[in-house]
């Protein structure tokens, strides 16, 4: 499926590439404010994301519920936002592996959405054909995910690690646990709005963690190891990234709705409210200022550090 189609070269951008693909979940928007937060820290992330499969909703789903946004980049758009903003997440082009898209079509339809080597083959022949330099594969396991138990999401796991290496890209696994739904919202909008109270420096405490955890795999696959992502959460780097996104010219993203009241992006809505369109967008937090916590939730660690070309170990 890699040779259906065209394969990217990022050797050309200013700085080294990182992608991170997750097998879904209930809730999972991982990639939302994952993407602006590896690129604050100095890796472009190529995201080239999917829609729902089964239960579980699509990245570009999700952001689709942004008035305005599109998936639909042209390679040219691509590289002129991983340049300028350090990171893009769109669609992926008609060119790249064409032949995953007629099967990726055909799993939803076909019961065969669980199918260990079609999920393995549809991930890394896009990944590899993209042409990041490292990739971190985030494999739910639990009731909510495809894979129901460790093994089987153990050996999915070992199913795309191995051609990513063959492949010359440095990809590691981790093992989630999706036995219960990740974060406070599920549904696309609610879910973005979750994101930006990440990026603001709050947001529920496991979306946070499986946002740093994917994190520091991608900056030490890039080779760089002198950043922490959590100082970049906190000092509003990654949500100045996260203004970057927005692909209208002269127009900041809009600021979603946040789920719960009181909380950092509702203050933040507020003041771009007040801000002629014009004006820069708004620090994600004032110099001594506290992000309020989100509401409370029990929360279990969902990942385990995991080794170049290692799987890492599922946490209960």
């Amino acid at each position: 499926m890699i040779a259906s189609g065209e394969r990217m070269d990022f050797s050309s951008l200013s700085r080294p590439t990182a992608d991170k693909h997750s097998t879904g979940g209930v809730g999972d928007k991982i990639t939302l404010p994952l993407a602006p937060l590896v690129a604050a820290c100095g890796v472009a992330v190529p995201q080239l994301s999917g829609r729902g499969l089964g239960h579980t909703g699509g990245t570009l789903d999700k952001l689709e519920s942004i008035p305005g946004w599109r998936a639909a980049l042209s390679n040219e758009e691509m590289f002129a936002q991983l340049e300028s903003v350090g990171a893009v997440i769109c669609a992926a082009g008609d060119g790249l592996a064409p032949a995953d898209k007629k099967l990726y079509a055909l799993r939803d339809v076909t019961g065969t959405v669980e199918a260990i080597p079609l999920i393995a083959s549809s991930i890394m022949s896009k990944k590899i054909a993209e042409g990041t330099g490292a990739l971190v594969l985030d494999v739910k396991v639990g009731t909510g995910a495809f894979m129901k138990d460790v093994a089987r999401a153990r050996e999915l796991a070992e199913t795309m690690v191995d051609p990513g290496k063959d492949a010359g890209v440095h990809t590691v696994a981790l093992l989630t646990d999706m036995s219960t739904p990740l974060g406070l919202t599920a549904g696309n909008a609610i879910e973005v709005a979750e994101s930006v109270e990440v990026l603001a420096g709050g947001g529920p405490a496991d979306v946070v963690e499986l946002t740093l955890a994917p994190a520091r795999e991608m900056l030490a696959g890039a080779g760089v190891t002198d950043v922490d992502p959590a100082e970049k959460l906190a000092d509003g780097s990654a949500m100045d990234a996260r203004a970057g996104h927005d692909p209208r010219p002269g127009r900041r993203p809009p600021m979603p709705r946040c789920p719960w009241p009181g909380s950092r992006t509702s203050s933040l809505r507020r003041r771009a409210a007040r801000s002629p369109a014009s004006t820069p967008w708004p620090s994600a937090r004032p110099p001594g200022a506290r992000a309020p916590a989100a509401p409370a939730r029990r929360t279990r660690c969902r990942t385990a550090p995991a080794s170049s070309g290692t799987p890492g170990r599922a946490t209960q």
